[in-house]
């Protein structure tokens, strides 16, 4: 932000005598006069004491606590913040930190503001800064020190007071008013304003001066004559005056092209009842007094606005024949109009307003404010941001500066599809903050994105997938899955059969009947099916999933053949299972096939090693049972305990690091590495290795070989047996 040239330097003692700085304790007070007063200190303000002074005022109106003046001071004063190891702030040291991070985070989205053509996209600006500011009480510090400037900003030499005024017009003053700081909103629209259209501003300044005094002394008579005629019909009312402010006059009369002399709302009262119901006992108490004019009536209780504003509207011809706008609402439809629930910003500004959860954390932060100015304990305001700040949008920025809002665990992807779908058709990689990073990078407020692409557009099915993490947005989504809708019948046939059999095959339901699975998610044939696969409509590993589920339910055995005592639970290792019809024996999980936890399942008995436990499709137990069908035995999982072992080849080309990687990812997913053997393929330059890893259940099974799959240089990664 460019420093105000001004007047001689009061100096921090003079300061901290100011009734502004009375929220410090006189040992804070005396800690920052010490430091203040070394040899080695920098005593060089970045702003001129006098706007340091006016900006530390301005805080005092909000009753700001002792964190955010010293917040404000020592980022002032850079010397003294070199010190604040040695202030006795105690508990607070955190709390003033991080609103110290806050405003140089500000400083940021200035530089991004003075880089770009002033008006274009200010309210991305907006959002990117209450996105990477971690304490909200960094914007009233901020608010109150452009305030500052704006005041002293006379004294700048042109150019600079047009771009300090835009800065204001674009961010801070939208912002005051978002938070209900009327106290600086105003000042903070009419400085910027006298600054960038001075003529119209002298122009509307004189016409409201010239009638004032006049309009003044007329609106006094209105009220007591309307207060007077609501006692006498026994209505409890409160009756006021409603400032216009010269921007906003302008706004009106840019709003709906009227003159100076036309504007109804330059006389306005405002009348505060306690009930609905005196809302229109008052209402027709002011049209019998004066007469109404029909076309400036809105009843905004019966239809409330779109955000909820409720209010009655009415403009009637008052005594002298004068226009007057009289709005009629309840203390509590004040009060909620006050907290933004229906604050104006939404209509005033026009725009659509924010996003639901936006304008939660906008209406709290108007109630946090309202709150530090009652009687209590600064550490419960900063409890009450540290525990409300939730955010579920990221602000990231283009190369050119423009911020995009995306939802959260947005990737580089999302963005490239958000700034169009061309741009994300072309995609091939991404550079975060000028490092490459990959596509399933989970993007963070102020991340600065460069999308690189080809030159044809070609995305990749395997983007459609939820489990490869490669699209967050439902909306980048769609706009995948119309491309290849728009591919013909038989290509996305191929498609869907490849990534189909690439997924049955890592799992060993290659013979499985795919009919079940496209009974299942309604389709009419299994080239139907293969066309939901390859769109994305049907996961791979949710038809590997049905088509389990159909085996076990299909493999409820009839009644054994042996004896049946009391149900009993074998187990090997910490693998439990249900056994019916024997007690007593051994239960061991067959090598043969390997089953893990949630697929269908059927036990052996063997004549020395107990029952051995398959999967229902083992062709090792089909020649089991064809021999000695009476001793298959029903078999179903119990509980989950630490995990199953299963056996993994993966091919892959012998590259550098390559193991690394595949124990990394493993390790990510929560498996667990039990033994790895290793086979050079000669003279192919590719390696293959077999994995006896540790798994919860099927699912992570399957997640993890679909992402072992696209490791580079994996050619192939299936389980064995």
């Amino acid at each position: 932000m460019n420093a105000v040239n001004s007047s001689p330097t009061p100096g921090l003692d003079a300061l901290l005598q100011r009734a502004s700085t009375r929220a410090l304790s006189e040992p804070l007070r005396q800690a920052l006069l010490a430091c203040w007063q070394q040899p080695d200190m920098d005593v060089s303000p970045r702003l001129p004491w006098p706007v340091l002074a006016d900006t530390l005022d301005s805080l005092a109106l909000l009753s700001a606590d002792e964190s955010v003046i010293v917040a404000a001071l020592l980022f002032d004063l850079p010397g003294l913040r070199a010190h604040i190891a040695e202030l006795p702030l105690g508990p607070a040291a955190t709390a003033v930190n991080g609103l110290l991070d806050g405003q140089e985070a500000a400083d940021q989205v200035w530089a991004l503001h003075a880089g770009r053509d002033a008006g274009r996209n200010s309210e991305g600006l907006r959002r990117l800064l209450l996105a990477i500011i971690h304490d909200l009480r960094v914007v009233p510090i901020l608010l109150s020190r452009q305030l500052a400037c704006m005041r002293a900003a006379d004294k700048l030499p042109a150019e600079e007071r047009r771009a300090l005024a835009q800065l204001t017009r674009d961010i801070h003053a939208p912002l005051a008013n978002r938070l209900g700081i009327w106290q600086l909103k105003w000042e903070l629209e009419d400085l910027a304003f006298r600054f960038l259209d001075p003529e119209t501003y002298r122009h509307i300044a004189r016409e409201v001066d010239e009638t004032r005094i006049a309009r003044e002394r007329y609106v006094e008579a209105v009220k007591k004559k309307l207060s007077a005629a609501l006692t006498e019909q026994g209505i409890r009312a409160e009756v006021s005056g409603r400032p216009k402010h010269i921007y906003s006059i302008w706004r009106k009369m840019q709003k709906k092209q009227l003159a100076f002399e036309q504007l109804y709302d330059l006389r306005a009262v405002r009348v505060m009842v306690d009930d609905v119901g005196a809302c229109y006992a008052t209402l027709g108490v002011v049209h019998a007094l004066w007469t109404p004019i029909p076309s400036e009536f809105d009843d905004y209780i019966a239809r409330p606005k779109a955000n909820d504003y409720r209010s009655l509207h009415t403009a009637v011809i008052g005594p002298e024949g004068r226009t007057i706008e009289v709005q009629i609402r309840t203390h509590e439809m004040h009060a909620q109009a006050e907290l933004g629930v229906a604050a104006h910003w939404k209509y005033k500004e026009g725009g659509k307003g924010g996003e639901k959860a936006f304008d939660r954390k906008i209406t709290w932060m108007r109630q946090l404010l309202e709150q530090a100015q009652e009687p209590g304990s600064p550490d419960d305001l900063a409890g009450a941001l540290d525990a409300a700040l939730v955010e579920d949008r990221v602000y990231a920025l283009s190369p050119k500066g423009e911020v995009m809002d995306l939802p959260a665990g947005a990737t580089p992807l999302d963005f490239a599809y958000h700034v169009h779908t061309m741009v994300g058709h072309r995609c091939r990689g991404a550079k975060i903050n000028g490092r490459i990073v990959p596509l399933t990078y989970r993007l963070r407020s102020g991340d600065r994105v460069e999308i690189l692409t080809g030159k044809e557009a070609d995305p990749r099915r395997d983007w459609l997938l939820l489990s490869n993490g490669f699209l967050a947005s439902g909306r980048s989504r769609e706009k995948v899955r119309n491309w290849f809708h728009k591919l013909d019948r038989a290509r996305n046939v191929l498609a869907g059969r490849e990534l189909l059999d690439r997924e049955l095959k890592r799992l060993g339901l290659q013979q499985s009947d795919l009919m079940v699975a496209a009974r299942k998610f309604h389709a009419d044939s299994v080239d139907d099916l293969y066309i939901q696969v390859a769109l994305g409509d049907t996961g791979p590993n949710q038809v590997s999933r049905a088509l389990l589920e159909a085996e076990k339910a299909a493999s409820q055995p009839a009644a054994p053949v042996l004896p049946r005592p009391t149900a009993r639970r074998g187990s090997i290792g910490k693998s439990d299972f249900t056994v019916q019809g024997v007690g007593n024996l051994l239960v061991q999980l067959a090598r043969c096939c390997q089953p893990v936890a949630g697929e269908p399942i059927t036990g052996y008995l063997t004549r020395t090693r107990g029952v051995t436990v398959h999967r229902m499709d083992c062709a090792a137990l089909a020649r089991l049972s064809a021999a000695h069908p009476e001793r298959v035995l029903p078999v179903e999982w119990g509980r989950t305990g630490s995990g199953y072992e299963v056996d993994v080849m993966v091919r892959a080309v012998d590259r550098r690091w390559l193991l690394k990687d595949i124990t990394n990812l493993i390790a990510q997913e929560d498996a667990y590495v039990l033994e790895i053997n290793s086979d050079n393929l000669r003279e192919s330059g590719r390696v293959q290795l077999r994995l006896r890893l540790k798994v919860n259940d099927y699912g992570q099974l399957s997640t993890l070989l679909g992402k072992l799959d696209a490791l580079p240089g994996v050619d192939d990664a299936r389980r064995l047996g």
